[in-house]
């Protein structure tokens, strides 16, 4: 079917306007000059671009700067605006004019149409005008980079930081779960020393807490919104109370830290606010690829690999291989780690273009933010279900594959010296036979003493790694008492001195 369409003018002087388009001139032109991608801005950026529009509003009708009833009728559209009502009359794509004027006219203009549709107006007719009314105070230069910071403020907070606790929250339980669960660490890939499983996960589960804490560092700096100082930060043409009330307004609505910053030549010249956020959620997206690589390991083929760990069954793994099932969620939690990785770097990128009173790749970063808080929260969270919470520990495996370990040699050498402890490793390792075996052969310490050196539970212990055993002589061959280290714990036993390797 045919479209029909309306003229509208704007500076440039008339444009054709799809006749049922809440849009106007401006956004028409902007479809037309830049149709570089099918990217358009999300629901967040909208939602925070509605806001700032109501509560203008509000701000403007208060200080006698609108007509009341224009300033309920631009309210009542901006609160539709926010609700999601209008998203698919926001048409302008991501790469357009550098300051964003393109997406502000666009909301302008929409709620201008639905404000004067409102009043008892037509589509196309400006009893609510786009400039003079929903605009008024503002610049796109103040008021886009104050939308972007509210929408990543306000994903990371009640988004990015909840799907993080709950990750937080089954890692903590996995690591009390499995806290009597004994295997062997890694170093360099290489057996180490003995761990307790639930160690490991009280690890993962501190680095998701510390990444929680770098989230929140970053609330002051988006928090402080360079709303007010129209072009350039010096703002003019808008009231001096106009930021101040607006701000607190928004604020008020939605909880969240917001003030007007401290100083607009900042706060307008740079995205500093941006990249400090985005290399925060990089720190987070490292983190969780380090733990969903850790657990695709650790739950690798009990047959060929690893297997210390059961992960859950998200999905059959292959359509060739019977029985196969893959970690899915731990690949999907990596693949987001690395995009949001790739957002950080276009971020970055973006932030060095602050050219004197304007960074003219906000919207660059914007859409690269955003992406990564959505990406983030959504991949932590079904990590956390799908994946973390239905692990189960093989404690059989994980029992088999600490009793075969050469790392059990490592507190025979602090009795019986390096060089003998290293032979023993090196007959075990020829021979496939397990450490206990051997030393019991060529150590001459009795089974008895054995036992209470190579228990790996103490070796998972502070202060107690080394049992050191009456009679039994060094690398010397002598027999002298051992010195007490200053790492024995009350109650410990001396530690003899030794040097170990990592």
């Amino acid at each position: 079917m045919e479209r029909e369409y309306r003229v509208e003018t704007d500076a440039l002087g008339e444009m054709l306007v799809p006749a049922d388009a809440y849009y106007g001139a401006h956004t028409a032109r902007a479809l037309h000059c830049f149709p570089v991608s099918r990217l358009r801005f999300p629901r967040p950026f909208i939602w925070a671009l509605g806001l700032i529009k109501k509560h203008a509003a509000i701000t403007n009708g208060r200080l006698g700067l609108l007509p009341q009833r224009i300033a309920q009728a631009i309210q009542h559209a901006a609160q539709e605006v926010v609700e999601g009502r209008w998203d698919e009359q926001f048409v302008v794509d991501i790469f357009q004019t550098a300051s964003g004027t393109s997406v502000n006219m666009n909301a302008n203009e929409v709620i201008a149409h639905r404000a004067t549709e409102l009043l008892g107006g037509k589509l196309g007719e400006k009893l609510v005008h786009p400039n003079d009314h929903v605009n008024c105070g503002q610049s796109s230069n103040d008021v886009i980079p104050t939308a972007v910071q509210m929408a990543a403020l306000d994903g990371i907070v009640h988004q990015v930081i909840p799907a993080l606790n709950e990750l937080h929250t089954v890692l903590d339980r996995k690591a009390r779960e499995f806290h009597e669960v004994l295997t062997i660490a890694r170093t360099h890939l290489q057996d180490a020393a003995p761990i307790r499983l639930g160690q490991e996960f009280s690890g993962y589960a501190a680095q998701i807490e510390h990444a929680v804490d770098r989230l929140w560092n970053v609330e002051e700096s988006l928090g402080a919104l360079p709303l007010g100082g129209t072009a350039v930060g010096t703002g003019f043409n808008t009231h001096p109370e106009f930021a101040k009330l607006t701000i607190a307004g928004i604020a008020s609505e939605t909880g969240l830290a917001l003030e007007e910053t401290r100083n607009h030549f900042h706060a307008q010249s740079n995205l500093d606010a941006l990249v400090e956020a985005s290399g925060a959620l990089r720190s987070v997206a490292v983190s969780l690829i380090k733990i969903a690589n850790d657990l695709r390991w650790l739950g690798s083929s009990a047959r060929s690999g690893l297997g210390e760990i059961k992960l859950p069954a998200a999905t059959p793994g292959t359509a060739t291989l019977p029985g196969k099932i893959n970690p899915v969620l731990c690949e999907t939690v990596i693949k987001v780690g690395i995009q949001v990785m790739g957002c950080d770097a276009a971020v970055t990128a973006a932030g060095l273009f602050g050219e004197f009173q304007l960074n003219t790749m906000v919207s660059v970063a914007a859409y690269n933010l955003l992406l990564s808080i959505d990406l983030l929260a959504a991949a932590a969270r079904a990590f956390a279900r799908h994946c973390v919470a239905g692990i189960e520990a093989d404690r059989q495996r994980c029992a088999e594959i600490l009793n075969r370990s050469l790392a059990l040699c490592a507190p025979l050498a602090p009795v019986l010296g390096h060089d003998k402890a290293t032979q023993i490793a090196r007959i075990a390792q020829e021979e496939g036979r397990t450490v206990r075996e051997v030393a019991l052969e060529i150590s001459g310490l009795s089974a008895e003493q054995l036992d209470a050196l190579l228990d790996p539970r103490r070796q998972t212990e502070p202060g107690s790694a080394v049992v050191p055993v009456p009679g039994a002589g060094g690398a010397s061959g002598g027999g002298s008492s051992p010195a007490t280290s200053p790492a024995a714990g009350p109650g410990s036993p001396p530690l003899p001195h030794s040097s170990t390797g990592s």
